[in-house]
């Protein structure tokens, strides 16, 4: 495996997560490639199910439904073994600006948050800032315990998609 001295992605941009406030949770890291890189591979159905699931959660991302524009609707369906029934999540995306930001709603639960994903290209390479509100402190407790534990390896997989694309 390759150390930071021979370029390992994981070890120069690590992924920072962090608690910000009673309701708020802060996930950031920078990506060696260009904005418009990073924005199709958040935004493009094929792009995005190839990082989105973490391999070690060992779930499998069956339906990827995105209409992405201001109004537009999600629906992702994921499948892990140890469970009989799917799972869906899905929302609206309330804001739309290319290469700049989207903001989403989580709407399959009463505590679901709204997302705020920020992209800041600087010198080649982009700063990505995800952004959670939650309705409540308990919500963001679940939440972090759940899917947001995943989201260093999620951000890694994606660096090695970004790597294969640049």
């Amino acid at each position: 495996m390759p150390n930071a001295r021979e370029g390992n992605p994981a070890t120069l941009n690590p992924t920072s997560v962090e608690r910000r406030s009673d309701r708020e949770l802060v996930v950031t890291r920078t990506f060696d490639a260009p904005v418009h890189l990073v924005f199709e591979a958040w935004t493009t159905p094929d792009l995005f199910k190839q990082w989105w699931v973490p391999k070690s959660a060992g779930m499998t991302l069956v339906s990827c439904e995105m209409d992405i524009r201001t109004g537009g609707t999600y629906r992702l369906v994921f499948r892990h073994p140890a469970f009989d029934q799917p799972m869906a999540f899905f929302g609206t995306y309330k804001e739309v600006t290319a290469n700049t930001r989207i903001v989403w709603t989580n709407e399959e639960s009463a505590d679901g948050a709204v997302t705020t994903v920020t992209f800041d290209e600087q010198a080649g390479k982009t700063r990505v800032t995800l952004h959670e509100l939650y309705p409540n402190e308990t919500a963001r407790d679940e939440a972090i315990a759940g899917s947001a534990e995943g989201l260093p390896e999620q951000f890694a997989q994606l660096d090695e998609l970004l790597a294969g694309r640049a």
